[in-house]
């Protein structure tokens, strides 16, 4: 691709001197003050409020050293066209210095559709990895020993049957299940608020994830069983402050499902873990994360009664912004990434991916998501700020600034309970999305009035400015994976597919947990259509609830 050149000055276009500024006195609707001082502190008790490090109520980190001792885990979303493609690229980060593996999924697989479905049509392998099938898992992890890494999977709807594949994977690698380490976001409760990527309704929806933490508790002791997710929340057009709301609040609808299930709270509530979006607002986000451990602490001890310290940990991944990136000058969305980033560490997050510059054009490129890498890798290597643990706290304007996150917040989750009785009803009701599109709304506006910036966008903006390569996947990877996957339904056992297939029918219908049923069925080569089709035949199909 042919490189186009720089702008000169004379084609540098700025706005009008009339555009209104930023209005620098509120941050999302908190008042914000020009100086803070003592007295912006003088309410907050520092033992029970914020303590010290690796104590709770863990608002300076659950871990004594942070990362003096250990970095955060670099966790780079990896995942595009053909399992083999995917786990080239993972092989390719691992090498690079990366040190977990985040699998994507194509947009047919996040919503449960096999490659050869007609809808699937075209989006093969373009956002993600196309797996259709435990051959395509076995493909993915192929040289990858799962007892090695800590691999987390973003996807929701179909999350039981991808970590059914993971877990057959895993038995043909001879690993213990007990041995495997990572994520499964499994957070189906924010599709509904945001993503909209749900198949069946929210309460057997919510069953389903139950089931995950059932078996995973007993089986799978150091598996994440949900990625409890505000990113997706935040990026559909929620403030920092309903981000952290609406996710602690689906927190405790997941703590609560499962309990009503007869598990034990400190069974199953150490290996629940949260995912944050890192927006622009650099202060705002660290007494975001701050807030957040502040929150979980207090409500599992005195909400839930969890006596283990592990269970009051709030341990979280986050990642870098997608919404703030640009497709105009896109080397500035290394700027970007890189503040954000930094906004994360000291917020204290356990992992973190920092996006590429070129993933608001297409899925990044090598050099582009090695770039990313190496951003986390300046921030830990050259910055000195892992010397000491948590740097900022005691700041007057950190302290305060987290203290009303938490107080706002609270408010939001009393709201949920007193107006609707809990995070389903409310979900059924459409409180989350009514709330998040009033709030995307008003951003927009503030935009399109010229109080909110974008550089490149609506200041600074060069009437021509330099294009970058991108990823293109070629079509044959769509074909090629649909022959693949008509080839395996040809060679597989049909009486033994059919028969896991009516076994999974039966124990979804008499209300068991269906982990079981969907490992003999992945087993069995059923694919992620087939065993999500059987499932809708028993709980139906979500048809979006009510309008906005």
């Amino acid at each position: 691709m042919s490189q186009l050149s720089s702008p000169t000055p004379s084609e540098v276009v700025f706005p009008p001197h009339d555009a209104p500024p930023k209005d620098p006195t509120t941050m999302s609707g908190i008042p914000i003050k020009a100086v803070y001082g003592p007295e912006d502190i003088g309410h907050i008790d520092f033992i029970d409020e914020i303590g010290e490090p690796g104590a709770p109520p863990f608002t300076r980190g659950f871990h004594h050293d942070m990362y003096r001792t250990k970095p955060w885990t670099m966790r780079q979303f990896a995942g595009f066209g053909s399992a083999q493609q995917t786990n080239e690229r993972f092989k390719y980060l691992l090498e690079a210095g990366q040190t977990g593996l985040s699998t994507a999924f194509d947009l047919p697989t996040l919503m449960g559709r096999d490659a050869d479905d007609p809808l699937s049509l075209g989006e093969v392998g373009k956002c993600g990895v196309a797996v259709t099938s435990l051959e395509d898992m076995r493909v993915l992890f192929s040289g990858i020993n799962l007892a090695d890494v800590s691999t987390s999977m973003t996807i929701n709807a179909p999350a039981a049957i991808v970590l059914a594949f993971y877990i057959c994977v895993a038995r043909e690698q001879g690993v213990p299940l007990d041995k495997l380490r990572g994520t499964l976001q499994n957070d189906i409760l924010k599709e509904f608020h945001a993503q909209n990527e749900y198949v069946f309704p929210p309460r057997p929806s919510v069953k389903l994830v139950i089931d995950t933490i059932e078996y995973c508790t007993e089986h799978m002791p150091s598996w994440n069983t949900v990625s409890i997710s505000g990113y997706h929340i935040r990026e559909a057009g929620a403030t920092a402050q309903q981000e952290l709301a609406f996710t602690i609040a689906d927190g405790m609808c997941y703590v609560e499902e499962a309990l009503a299930r007869g598990l034990s709270i400190d069974a199953f509530a150490r290996r629940l873990s949260f995912f944050w979006d890192v927006h622009n607002e650099f202060f705002e986000e660290i007494a975001k994360f701050r807030a957040a451990r502040r929150m979980w602490y207090h409500i599992m001890k005195n909400r839930y009664g969890a006596k283990n310290e592990r269970s009051w940990w709030l341990r979280c991944h986050a990642q870098t912004a997608g919404v703030s990136l640009t497709e105009q000058q896109p080397h500035v969305n290394i700027i970007r990434v890189a503040y954000q980033a930094l906004a994360a560490v000291l917020g204290g997050t356990q992992s973190l991916h920092t996006n590429s510059m070129d993933e608001t054009l297409a899925l990044p490129t090598e050099h582009a998501v090695k770039v990313a890498l190496r951003t986390q890798q300046v921030i830990a290597e050259e910055t000195g700020i892992t010397r000491t643990v948590d740097p900022l706290g005691g700041s007057y304007f950190v302290e305060n600034l987290t203290s009303d996150m938490e107080r706002r917040a609270t408010e939001i989750i009393d709201h949920i309970y007193d107006s609707y009785g809990g995070v389903l009803a409310a979900t059924e009701a459409g409180y989350f999305r009514r709330a998040i599109a009033e709030s995307s709304a008003k951003f927009g506006a503030e935009f399109d009035r010229g109080e909110r910036v974008m550089i490149g966008v609506n200041k600074f903006v060069e009437s021509d400015y330099e294009r970058i390569p991108t990823l293109k996947i070629d079509e044959q990877v769509e074909r090629e994976h649909v022959a693949r996957v008509q080839d395996m339904r040809k060679r597989r056992d049909a009486q033994r597919h059919q028969a896991a297939l009516d076994q999974l029918r039966a124990a979804a219908l008499a209300g068991e947990n269906v982990m079981p049923a969907l490992i003999e069925a992945s087993e069995a080569l059923a694919t992620v259509g087939e065993m999500m089709a059987t499932l809708q035949g028993v709980y139906g199909t979500y048809d979006g609830g009510p309008e906005l």
